[in-house]
């Protein structure tokens, strides 16, 4: 019995934010280290939109979309790239990549809690046993000593957690929203009107433009991947999946992100693992497992 080319589209897209995303942690940070954040992402999603445009041309893909769609795109773009990803970005500089990942697994719950207040949605009991297993896994997540007392972790800590809230914002204005007719070319739109953006908030904050031939290898190699399979592949396949199944499922590659991102940076850039993370970990993901057990993947319909 062959498997529906819908459902082998919905694995692929899947592994990507699961797997793929969960690399962009390390990649952000070994950038991030050479350049300023803001200019980072604005390079990032500028390219990565040019790239999408050329491909989406050669595949003879219409690229005409309303004002309303081209509305929808740039705020959809502002709450995933702007403030979702570009304030992440600043934000790894005061913690480990490992434990922003872990943070913003948070995700999952945050979603559910917004889906209460905005279509007052019954929250079951699994979910609340979730919830309460996500807030004792975050409490022993930020209250670790060396981190709460490195300089300027804080910081860092409560501006992860907006962005979680900026994440899901726009992950629950996708699926409801009138985008564009093609997932490729809506992302395009999104990355192009936050690279644009990000490029004026940039300026404004005065960070350094340093050209992308002075950086490192390592930084030059980590922006090419973050590109082509952090932006182009999984990004693409976020906006695929947020009309094809239930936000709460995609939200859930925050449950592999986490352990992706704390593997590579332990194993790459010598990132602490600590026994209360650890624990903390499990506490935590165990928590949004119990939340998205309940219900199966289900298409969405389409009627707009």
């Amino acid at each position: 019995m062959s498997i529906p080319r819908k459902a082998i589209l919905i694995i692929i897209a899947f592994f990507a934010i699961y797997v793929i995303w969960g690399s962009t942690y390390l990649l952000n940070k070994i950038v991030v280290t050479e350049v300023a954040p803001l200019y980072l992402a604005s390079i990032r999603f500028t390219t990565a939109s040019v790239l999408i445009f050329i491909i989406a041309k050669a595949m003879k893909l219409s690229l005409a979309i309303s004002m309303r769609q081209l509305l929808n795109n740039t705020l959809a773009g502002f709450l995933f790239l702007v403030y979702g990803n570009g304030v992440f970005v600043w934000a790894l500089k005061y913690v480990d990549s490992g434990f922003g990942a872990l943070e913003a697994s948070i995700q999952p719950l945050m979603v559910l809690v917004m889906m209460r207040m905005i279509d007052g949605k019954k929250i079951q009991k699994k979910s609340i046993i979730g919830i309460s297993l996500g807030i004792i896994g975050m409490y022993l997540l930020v209250s670790q000593q060396q981190l709460i007392y490195q300089k300027d972790s804080l910081i860092g800590i409560i501006m992860i957690f907006t962005c979680v809230i900026s994440w899901s914002s726009g992950s629950l204005f996708v699926a409801r929203t009138q985008l564009g007719p093609n997932y490729f070319v809506n992302t395009a739109y999104q990355m192009l009107s936050s690279g644009i953006l990000l490029s004026i908030f940039s300026l404004l904050l005065g960070e350094t433009w340093l050209s992308p031939l002075q950086w490192s290898s390592s930084a030059q190699g980590a922006m090419g991947l973050l590109i082509i399979f952090g932006s182009i592949v999984a990004f693409t396949a976020f906006n695929y999946l947020l009309k094809e199944v239930s936000t709460e499922k995609v939200s859930t590659s925050a449950l592999v992100n986490p352990i992706i991102a704390l593997i590579l940076g332990w194993y790459i850039l010598d990132e602490q693992i600590t026994g209360q993370s650890i624990v903390a970990a499990i506490i935590l993901l165990t928590g949004v497992y119990f939340i998205n057990s309940r219900r199966a993947i289900k298409p969405r319909m389409h009627g707009r």
